[in-house]
């Protein structure tokens, strides 16, 4: 969502970091590109010109620190003021009510209104282990009702049972009283939407207000609308009275506009964005870590969480002890292929690393985007049990039987071979008795770094991550920043300075980048 506007930020803020000193000209002239880049990602004219005033008023009055270069301290100040913008502190649903609690779903026809609600609902029900019941309100479009209740029964949440002829508001009732009567902690009204604003549709929505008494108003918006998703928002706010916003398809392609300038034009806050089609991808709004990813700082919380919630407990310590022996067979380089990608693939990943946006444009452009995980787990997949447990045995008549069987050719199982004993190497170093290991020197150095003593022990000795607090997250991305992993600069502490393969301590694969990738090609 945000990759167009990273990449203009990020060039012209790099400008300044590499300066000595600043002159005031040089901050007006960033700052008008900075105007310029806001513009452009379809940011509301009236939010770019408060931020770039409040920005210049900052900078050109601010106090540098000896031990920052001035151009830094412009970065910060960019970074303080897009944080402001976008609502300072993250506002969570509240659900501070007397049960059962009533949550509105209110937008426009396509945005996602039935979609977002079950997503919330799966949320609250895994989460917060509250009972919901959901209610369709949308008498109009056809089936929108069968929607949800197939929706209620995939995430096996209860929905209301539908009477025909009933209007939007008898049902908002029924469904407040059912909701008493089945001991549900929260219902979700999901209401009909419009292809645009009419006053019939506010009236409607004025009318379920009154007989639901709801405690949260979540107008659900297009985040690729740009500006129109501005103007809805305003014009629901006036009528209705939301208390936030929830933006869907924000794993998009657009600008990011929307997102940036809603918060600012409204003053409600931006509760929750949507960033896939699947159940569980619905994530709370961090104004911090959206500036943060912005800036190309990264947002090791949000991948922190990520890996909690992907990454499987116990096959993680099984690898951990396997790794240990110095042990790594194919089924073990699909486990991790698969973890990969369900932590949202190579670009995902990188894209929350500190300084490491650019890299995602290298790898592209060198055939290693997230479609090879998936060529390599048809390879793998092609083997035999036996083949996939000790490789050595592949020769010719077998690959020949593999690349048939996955749709490849004898080059790419060669490739993939190549990857894992490369990996397989690497994974016998870090078993090593020397010093301790060297995945104990690497996972202690970062430990130490961070004040979290707890990685010191390898891999086994990581924390258990799902069961982190969200405050020890927060507390997590500060001391991050503090060791100087929050910055576009930072290297990962305790890898030789910087990312394996960029500069630091080598690993196998790109280039000695990450292990088991094809090396990048290298600059002519």
């Amino acid at each position: 969502m945000f990759e167009n506007l990273q990449d203009r930020l990020g060039s012209i803020l790099n400008g300044l970091t590499g300066r000595g000193a600043l002159s005031e000209s040089d901050v007006s002239a960033a700052l008008r590109e900075v105007r310029r880049a806001l513009l452009e990602a379809d940011v509301a004219l009236d939010v770019v010109r408060a931020f770039t005033d409040r920005v210049r008023e900052k900078a050109v009055g601010a106090e540098i620190l000896k031990s920052i270069k001035p151009g830094q301290m412009v970065v910060k100040i960019v970074h303080d003021e897009l944080i402001e913008m976008l609502g300072g502190e993250g506002v969570g649903v509240d659900l501070h009510a007397a049960a059962p609690v009533v949550i509105m779903m209110v937008g426009l026809q396509g945005s996602g209104k039935t979609t977002t609600s079950a997503k919330i609902a799966h949320r609250l029900t895994t989460r917060e282990k509250k009972k919901v019941l959901m209610a369709s309100l949308d008498t109009r479009r056809p089936a929108a009702q069968e929607q949800l209740r197939q929706l209620g029964v995939q995430a096996s949440i209860d929905t209301l049972p539908v009477i025909t002829g009933q209007s939007p508001t008898d049902i908002a009732a029924r469904a407040v009283q059912a909701a008493k009567l089945g001991g549900h902690d929260v219902v979700i009204l999901d209401t009909a939407g419009r292809t645009h604003i009419d006053e019939p549709l506010m009236v409607e929505m004025a009318d379920i207000k009154k007989k639901s008494n709801p405690h949260e108003i979540l107008l659900v918006a297009d985040s690729l609308t740009g500006q129109d998703a501005v103007n809805l928002a305003r014009n629901f706010d006036e009528r209705v009275g939301i208390t936030g916003l929830v933006l869907t398809r924000m794993d998009g392609d657009g600008r990011g506009g929307a997102a940036l300038s809603m918060r600012a034009v409204t003053g409600k806050p931006i509760k929750l964005i949507g960033v896939g089609e699947r159940m569980g991808e619905l994530e709370e709004f961090h104004p911090r870590r959206i500036a943060d990813r912005i800036l190309g700082m990264g947002d090791i919380v949000s991948l922190v969480e990520r890996a909690a919630e992907n990454i499987d407990a116990e096959k993680a310590a099984a690898m951990a002890a396997k790794m240990a022996k110095g042990k790594f067979d194919l089924n073990d380089l699909a486990d991790q292929l698969r973890q990969m990608q369900k932590m949202g693939g190579m670009g995902g990943i990188m894209s929350m690393m500190p300084g490491m946006a650019g890299m995602k444009d290298k790898m592209a452009s060198a055939g290693l985007n997230d479609s090879l995980f998936g060529r390599q787990l048809a390879i793998i997949g092609s083997m035999t049990k036996a083949e996939r447990a000790n490789p050595d045995m592949l020769k010719h008549s077998r690959k020949k039987r593999i690349a048939a069987g996955s749709g490849t050719d004898a080059s790419d199982i060669n490739k993939l071979l190549k990857m894992h004993r490369q990996m397989a190497d690497m994974m016998k170093m870090m078993g090593g008795k020397g010093k301790g290991g060297m995945m104990k020197q690497m996972m202690g150095g970062l430990a130490g770094k961070m004040g979290l003593g707890g990685l010191g022990g390898g891999m086994g000795g990581m924390p258990d991550l799902s069961n982190i607090d969200p405050k020890q997250l927060e507390a997590l991305q500060k001391q991050a920043e503090a060791a100087g992993l929050g910055k576009p600069s930072g290297g990962m502490p305790g890898l030789g300075g910087g990312l394996p393969g960029l500069g630091g301590a080598k690993l196998p694969g790109l280039g000695g980048g990450f292990p088991g990738l094809p090396g990048l090609p290298k600059k002519k």
